[in-house]
């Protein structure tokens, strides 16, 4: 009697188990490798999972530069995430090629994302009047620099340089040579593949009184007057000023991160990993005007459900695409990340910190272009800018080519 009844014991936990088994639905998430992202993303799951029991949340990764490639290989033949991270200029391609389903109409809309995001954010997270993805943080441009070496160069450390004019006079002075005439420390560091592309074409065009593309993102208008006396202008500081280039001291992060560069264009992101820096002693102001007249760049990465996720692993995919974008998510974000709240109103309690608030005055006056091929538009700034500097081709005649080229761009998307 006692053996049978330790069976029925025995196949009651069984069922048991398998029934709580058969309870819980499994989401993948997708990311590209940041590290400090991929930690709190980990500790988020924990939480989240704590508070869902019936759903368990895997985490991915891949190296951004084949974030993409693994993208289009994976999602069409279903075999990719049910909830993917993706940057913002990717979203048309992401709609064009099937990757990602309408989020509920019915809570993700236009009254829902006004209420709740910054301007920029609502106007770009649209696409043809449906919403497919939101973001958790965004991030933007400002100038940091390094306070010891500014103390060396004979300037106040708690004072940089606040408009274009003055930056130039800084970079010059806090650019050194070795003997051979090699640059040894970089007054302003020139990275285009870095934020170099963003702050010429959101910032400096804008600046010099250019409209980078027309209202609806479909027209190249860069290649005027004012654009080329931009462009010109940015080039100058690599190949006449020589306060900076390409890929000096590796790259732009790891040479400001080393002491090697006085002044850095950099974004919002850069937070956590310069505050890791041990000794490093750094500042953070708005970018520098000209003529008056100031402007940065907004950008973000976004969530989305994949398309083909239903049924259960649908109902999952919203509740946790929902907590991604939480307000207390979006607080952990900034804290471990350094990206700012997607939400104007929780930036309000960080308005006099003295990192994030020059990031979060950019926000006012940010723009976010709308691309199509991000890569590819970004590509082509990357290479026109060293058309300039290693071919020692005439800035103007370059612009135009490129205009050319991301026209083409552009046109071949929407054809």
């Amino acid at each position: 009697m006692k053996a049978r009844k330790g069976l029925i014991f025995t196949v009651l936990i069984f069922l048991a188990v398998v029934a709580a088994g058969a309870q819980t639905v499994t989401i993948t998430y997708w990311q590209y490798f940041y590290e400090s992202k991929v930690k709190l993303v980990d500790e988020l799951i924990k939480k989240f999972e704590a508070a869902n029991p019936g759903i368990k949340v895997e985490q991915v990764t891949f190296p951004y530069e084949s974030f993409n490639q693994k993208v289009a290989a994976s999602i069409p033949a279903g075999e990719g995430p049910d909830v993917i991270t993706l940057f913002y200029g990717w979203l048309p391609m992401y709609v064009k090629g099937g990757y990602l389903q309408e989020l509920p109409p019915a809570e993700f809309n236009k009254a829902y994302f006004d209420k709740t995001y910054y301007p920029f954010v609502a106007e770009s997270v649209d696409f043809g009047g449906k919403y497919y993805s939101a973001p958790t943080a965004v991030r933007t441009l400002a100038l940091i620099w390094n306070k010891k070496l500014f103390k060396e160069a004979g300037y106040d450390p708690n004072t940089p340089p606040r408009t274009l004019e003055e930056l130039v006079t800084y970079a010059k002075k806090l650019s050194k040579f070795d003997a051979q005439g090699n640059l040894v420390q970089s007054g302003l560091l020139m990275q285009p593949s870095g934020q170099g592309h963003s702050w010429l074409r959101e910032v400096l065009f804008r600046q010099f009184g250019n409209l980078p593309y027309s209202a609806d993102y479909r027209k190249v208008s860069y290649a005027d007057a004012n654009g080329v006396a931009a462009f010109k202008w940015y080039t100058d500081l690599i190949t006449k000023d020589k306060v900076g280039y390409p890929n000096f001291a590796t790259d732009d992060v790891t040479a400001f991160k080393a002491g090697k560069g006085a002044m850095n264009i950099d974004g919002s992101f850069r937070i956590a990993t310069l505050n890791a820096v041990k000794d490093l002693e750094w500042g953070v102001a708005e970018l520098p005007s000209y003529k008056g007249i100031k402007s940065n760049y907004a950008s973000y990465w976004t969530h989305g459900i994949v398309s083909g996720t239903k049924g259960k692993k649908l109902e999952a995919s919203i509740k946790f695409l929902k907590y991604l974008t939480s307000p207390e998510v979006q607080e952990l974000w900034l804290e471990r990340v350094g990206e700012l709240p997607a939400t104007p109103a929780l930036s309000e309690k960080y308005k006099n910190d003295p990192v994030v608030q020059p990031f979060l005055k950019g926000l006012a006056y940010a723009k976010a272009s709308l691309f199509v091929d991000e890569a590819g538009q970004r590509t082509v700034f990357v290479d026109m800018i060293d058309e300039v500097v290693l071919k020692k081709a005439d800035p103007a005649a370059v612009l135009k080519a490129a205009a050319a080229k991301e026209q083409a761009i552009i046109d071949n998307f929407w054809k």
